[in-house]
C-alpha cells in the first residue's frame, strides 16, 4: 500500500524549525521618583542562571535578564563569555538594589561582587543605569518580590 505524502512549502517548513524567541515578563525599576520599565528574561534554574547573557552581541534597548534564586546571599556574576559590556544590578530578597557593577567589561573573568545578600540579579546594558539614575536604595517591582509565582529552583 503506498501513502500519500504531504508536501508542504519550504517556508513553512523553515518557520517551524527557527528557535522561539525567549519569553519576556514585565519589570519596573522605581528611581528618584521616576518608573523605568524593561522586558526582561527571567533565568530561574540553574542552567538557565549558567548560561545567562553569553554568547549574545546585542541586548535590545529596555530589555534585560532576570536571575531569579531560591535564597539571599553574597552573589558574584562574570562576564566569561559575555561579548556585552553589562550593569549588573544586585537585588534583595524585598526588591531593593543592594548595588551595581557598572559598565562591566566583556569577556572578563574577574568575580563582580553583590557586596550583600541578593536574592535577584539584573542585567541590562552596560551605562543604562548611570543614564536612568539608577543607584543602590532605588526598588525593583516583579511578581518574584512581590511573592507571586513559583520559588526558583
Amino acid at each position: 500500500m503506498i501513502k500519500k505524502v504531504k508536501w508542504l512549502p519550504l517556508f513553512v517548513v523553515l518557520a517551524a524549525c527557527q528557535p522561539k524567541p525567549p519569553e519576556r515578563e514585565a519589570l519596573q525599576v522605581l528611581s528618584g521618583g521616576a518608573t523605568h520599565a524593561f522586558q526582561v528574561e527571567i533565568a530561574d534554574d540553574e542552567p538557565e542562571r549558567e548560561t545567562g547573557l553569553m554568547n549574545r552581541d546585542n541586548l535590545p534597548a529596555g530589555q534585560g535578564m532576570l536571575f531569579l534564586f531560591p535564597d539571599a546571599r553574597e552573589r558574584a556574576f562574570w562576564m566569561k563569555n559575555t561579548h556585552i559590556p553589562l550593569d549588573i544590578i544586585y537585588i534583595s530578597k524585598s526588591g531593593e538594589v543592594i548595588s551595581i557593577q557598572k559598565n562591566t567589561m566583556p569577556m572578563n573573568e574577574t568575580p563582580l561582587h553583590s557586596f550583600g545578600p541578593a536574592a535577584a540579579v539584573l542585567e541590562i546594558n552596560g551605562g543604562q543605569a548611570d543614564a536612568l539614575g539608577i543607584k543602590p536604595g532605588d526598588r525593583i517591582t516583579h511578581r518574584f518580590f512581590e511573592g507571586k509565582g513559583p520559588m526558583p529552583q
